[in-house]
């Protein structure tokens, strides 16, 4: 092993900017368990070719195989949002949902990922997610021909579960600002009805948090069914999308009708722009058809949406159709920016509660992670830990982080935010009608802490 990894070095003295190369000896770096060594290997790759997803999915690999989870997570979601997405980051996407205690999930991805590659089964990944290929099969056979039929019975085959999150704002570090918008938007119409019922206003309506990736947008929304004690339920692509005509649109339909049967729900569509797209962008009229039932729903123009709470996240809101922002739909559009001084200090606070540490000064961390995302900062305390192990397995005991640990740890990372306010900023600037983007220059035109 020592020597090919030593012929590849050699090979990449003489071809440095030899892409395939270098990916392949990073491949081999990561099959012998030499992570950080891939990793380093991937971002030089990615240097000289910023667009490729396979070494997008190899550097998020990289860092999950080092115990890294949210940088890993923050790279593999980029990946996920793109329209040549490799199998081989459905797998191992899989396996992050499921060490993160979300199996459902975690099965729909693997799934996606034989659909693209069988050759990727992984007999122990689908055991302990319970997918088993032949018994699909099968299942498939009944329920296409029940599709190709029209499905003239109803309802699709998926059964929702909503979760009741045992969360609230207290756990949200900052964001006082988006939170006092959804408080005015959707939480006091549900807690205090009989005063926006004296103005003929109904509980109900939704709200698009969009801003760079990592930035809580998800968490937020769980916190607030929490705050408002209503059931929770999670949309994702593949929880809507279905590769016959006509079956996507009851897909949304019956979402919609579980969270009407289940009051108060709150409904959270993440990645909602691969969902309503703009029409005019759309060569497929069954995706016009999509969007359209997506509105739909949300007028409520068939069944009372009163008690439906809607949030829908996303990173790109230039690409969703303008109708979704027109009134009584998501006429409320928030900017979810990097965490201030004070937040990044309050996460700091939330994320290193019940874990061993000793005179931990928040603020001061806070200072040296300026423009990170809320995952970036996760990123920081896991890289702190896992120094921190090394120290607690020489000594035999747990040993306490410091600030000096996490200042360390800091130094070792950069936020991964940047990339998407380049692109925000054309945007806001070029593409600003309304002023829907104003909050976005606003804050890129502010100093911040």
């Amino acid at each position: 092993m020592a020597d090919q990894i030593d012929a590849l070095r050699l090979a990449l003295q003489h071809s440095p900017e030899n892409v395939p190369l270098r990916c392949h000896l990073a491949e081999v770096l990561l099959a012998h368990g030499r992570a950080d060594e891939a990793a380093t290997e991937y971002r030089a790759a990615l240097a000289l070719d910023p667009d490729n997803a396979v070494l997008k999915t190899g550097l998020a690999g990289a860092f999950w195989q080092a115990g890294k989870k949210s940088e890993g997570l923050v790279v593999l979601e980029d990946v996920l949002q793109k329209d040549n997405t490799p199998a081989e980051a459905y797998v191992l996407h899989a396996h992050m949902l499921l060490q993160e205690g979300d199996p459902g999930r975690a099965a729909r991805q693997y799934r996606r990922a034989l659909e693209l590659n069988p050759e990727l089964a992984d007999q122990e990944l689908a055991d302990r997610l319970g997918v088993h290929p032949e018994q699909d099969e099968t299942a498939h056979e009944v329920v296409d021909g029940r599709m190709r039929q029209g499905m003239e019975d109803g309802a699709p085959e998926t059964e929702f579960v909503s979760e009741r999150p045992d969360i609230d704002f207290s756990d949200v570090g900052g964001m006082e600002g988006v939170k006092d918008e959804i408080q005015k938007k959707i939480i006091l119409p549900q807690t205090r009805p009989d005063l926006f019922a004296a103005y003929g206003k109904k509980a109900g309506g939704g709200i698009l948090l969009y801003g760079p990736p990592g930035c809580g947008k998800t968490h937020l929304a769980r916190a607030t069914a929490g705050e408002v004690q209503a059931g929770f339920l999670a949309i994702g692509l593949h929880d809507v999308l279905d590769m016959w005509i006509g079956n996507s649109e009851k897909n949304l339909h019956a979402i919609f009708n579980h969270a009407r049967g289940n009051t108060p729900a709150v409904l959270f569509f993440d990645e909602v722009d691969a969902l309503g797209a703009s029409r005019s962008d759309m060569r497929q009229s069954s995706s016009r058809h999509l969007i359209n039932q997506f509105l739909s729903e949300l007028d409520g123009v068939e069944h009372d949406n009163e008690g439906v709470l809607i949030l829908a996240a996303t990173n790109a809101p230039w690409h969703l159709d303008t109708a979704f922002r027109r009134p009584g739909r998501f006429d409320r559009m928030i900017f979810v920016p990097p965490p201030d001084l004070g937040a990044r200090a309050e996460i700091y606070r939330i994320l290193l509660r019940d874990k061993p540490v000793r005179d931990i000064d928040h603020q001061h961390v806070a200072k040296k992670t300026k423009g990170f995302s809320g995952a970036d900062l996760k990123g920081v305390v896991d890289r702190a830990i896992e120094a921190k192990l090394d120290e607690a397995l020489a000594a035999g005991e747990p040993q306490p982080l410091t600030t000096k640990d996490l200042v360390a740890a800091a130094k070792r990372a950069k936020p991964t935010t940047r990339e998407w306010f380049a692109t925000a900023r054309n945007y806001a600037m070029y593409a600003n009608q309304g002023g829907v983007y104003d909050d976005v220059l606003e804050y890129l035109d502010a100093k911040h802490d």
